[in-house]
């Protein structure tokens, strides 16, 4: 079997051991680290998206292979940084004011950077400047998620603070949680709506494919 093809079945058995060992292997055959990372570590995770969407896996394995491909990505990240290969993008998520859950928005966090993105957890309870500020440190995309219907409103009123500080269009805002809703989204005005990890990550790269917004 293919070096390749061994990453990819072990992020999805989330056999840690196996996958940073199989890396090394990788390594020291010449295959370049982004073609690691794409081909074997992403497309893995891919796959458990895609499995947990059809029912197939659930949370568990779901978070299993996540940090599986993290611990990876650990090891495997000097080498990228070396070979001069840049983030899939920046992003800032957080669950909005007055929301204090937090177990939903790491899961997506913890997605999205095993994906390869870079990610600014910012927590729970986030103030609207919060997120500001973290636009103007260079996140390309917000993800804002609620999971009370009281505390939802409050995705509202972030989104239109982004605007009152004349940044909206240099950023991309997903939404998310229990509550919300696609019809939601679009009544706020966010760009996009996921709801699930999966979905989140999938979601985030359709979004920057189609806004040309570069890293």
């Amino acid at each position: 079997m293919d070096i390749l093809d061994e990453i990819y079945d072990a992020v999805i058995d989330g056999k840690t051991d196996i996958v940073i060992s199989k890396i090394k292997e990788a390594l020291e055959n010449n295959i370049q680290p982004d073609i690691i990372m794409k081909e074997g570590l992403i497309s893995g995770l891919d796959e458990v998206g895609r499995l947990y969407e059809e029912g197939k896996f659930f949370v568990p394995e779901m978070l299993i292979a996540a940090r599986t491909t993290q611990a990876a990505l650990k090891d495997l990240r000097p080498h990228l940084v070396k070979q001069g290969v840049k983030p899939a993008g920046k992003i800032a998520i957080g669950t909005i004011q007055g929301d204090l859950h937090d177990i939903g928005k790491s899961i997506v966090a913890m997605m999205f950077e095993s994906s390869g993105f870079e990610v600014v957890d910012l927590g729970v309870d986030v103030q609207p400047e919060k997120f500001i500020s973290a636009i103007n440190d260079g996140a390309q995309i917000i993800a804002l998620s609620a999971l009370l219907t009281t505390t939802m409103t409050n995705i509202r009123t972030t989104i239109e603070s982004i605007e009152k500080a004349k940044l909206r269009d240099r950023v991309i805002i997903m939404v998310g949680g229990a509550p919300v809703t696609e019809e939601f989204s679009i009544e706020v005005g966010a760009d996009g709506f996921a709801q699930d990890a999966p979905s989140a990550v999938r979601k985030a790269r359709e979004l920057m494919g189609a806004k040309n917004i570069s890293t």
